[in-house]
């Protein structure tokens, strides 16, 4: 437990599922260098203050989301420079992840631009699932909403997250998303809960909320019982064609603190440093780490933006004395070794992958 300033009436430190708006909006408040502390105090307590985990994200199928989502490149309704692409073969799947694997990732991430997956689609994912888990990899998929059957069925073939971001707060979520509820978001991540794995949910941030938005998601976030295990922060990538492609840039200030609230909230959770990261430098990046962001996506691309170089993170986690966190308890010891310093692989642009803009 952590006895903070006297700028707030209650306890650091605790894992907690009645978080207050108006509590989380006090932690937003506090100077800078106080959030800071408290974020990377939490954080020791619970992971080791120099791993990051590492992931790489998928799309295994591109563009023709019939969604609304203002910010997302891949939605039907908006015209972007995105080329569609029908589901991939679950063959050049498992070659993205054994070269993603080669490269340092425990985990992949495959993603799909729907709104829920089909029937006929429910065989080839199944099929991913099963090859990534053989590779030694944990697995992570997000393909929309699921019904309670369909997240059964991705369990039993291995799955071990299931990505479903809120996105926004409910206050705010009608104005970027009309085409599916905030219950319908919730009743997803409960199907999944309820098949017993583990829940990979987050935010957007940049969105042109307000300072008590991002206040609201967080708490939204942390109140789910229990915590989501993975908790991506994204910073907006603003994409031509879409209604938010002009909106106000976020102030780097906002973001990193909106990383530390996250981390104070949810100290079991891994923080995940996402989408935008391309345009963050090394010491924005840096204060995120120190803020408690301790997994990120890795990789030239995510699904529809640009990400840093793995060179690049490479030579950023060198500077910072960070290594990988690696699988607890993975049988397979050639993963459990790897570490990015001894994966310096060739970079190649690779059209398989692509950035996390959601």
């Amino acid at each position: 437990m952590i006895k903070a300033n006297s700028a707030l009436n209650f306890e650091l430190g605790q894992l907690r599922h009645n978080w207050s708006n108006a509590e989380v909006n006090a932690l937003f408040d506090l100077p800078f260098n106080d959030l800071m502390f408290y974020a990377q105090s939490i954080h020791r307590q619970h992971f080791n203050a120099n791993e990051v985990q590492v992931s790489t994200l998928l799309s295994i199928k591109t563009g023709a989301c019939p969604e609304d989502c203002k910010y997302c490149s891949q939605s039907a309704r908006y015209k972007t420079d995105i080329e569609k692409e029908k589901l991939m073969e679950v063959e050049k799947v498992l070659e993205a992840a054994e070269k993603a694997k080669e490269q340092g990732s425990t985990r992949f991430c495959m993603g799909a631009a729907w709104r829920n997956p089909k029937e006929r689609d429910m065989p080839y994912v199944v099929e991913m699932v099963k090859g990534v888990k053989k590779l030694g990899m944990e697995t992570c998929m997000t393909l929309g909403m699921l019904s309670s059957d369909q997240a059964s069925e991705l369990q039993e073939a291995g799955l071990d997250y299931y990505n479903h971001n809120l996105d926004t707060s409910p206050e705010h979520y009608n104005q970027i998303i009309t085409t599916r509820s905030y219950q319908d978001r919730l009743d997803t991540l409960s199907n999944v809960r309820s098949a017993g794995m583990k829940v990979c949910s987050g935010g957007i941030v940049g969105l042109g909320e307000k300072a008590t938005d991002r206040a609201s998601l967080l708490a939204q976030l942390a109140n789910l019982s229990p915590q989501p295990e993975s908790v991506p922060i994204n910073m907006l990538v603003k994409i031509d064609g879409t209604p938010l492609s002009d909106v106000e840039d976020l102030d780097n200030f906002d973001f990193i603190r909106c990383i530390a609230v996250a981390r104070i909230m949810m100290p079991n959770s891994h923080v995940r440093l996402s989408a935008g990261r391309d345009a963050m430098n090394e010491q924005m990046q840096s204060l995120c780490f120190l803020a408690g962001a301790n997994s990120i996506f890795y990789g030239c691309k995510l699904l529809t933006a640009g990400n840093p170089e793995s060179n690049a993170d490479i030579a950023l986690f060198n500077k910072l004395g960070i290594n990988t966190e690696t699988i607890a308890n993975n049988v397979d010891e050639e993963v459990e070794a790897q570490v990015l310093q001894a994966k310096v692989a060739e970079q190649e642009s690779d059209s398989l992958f692509y950035n996390a803009a959601k």
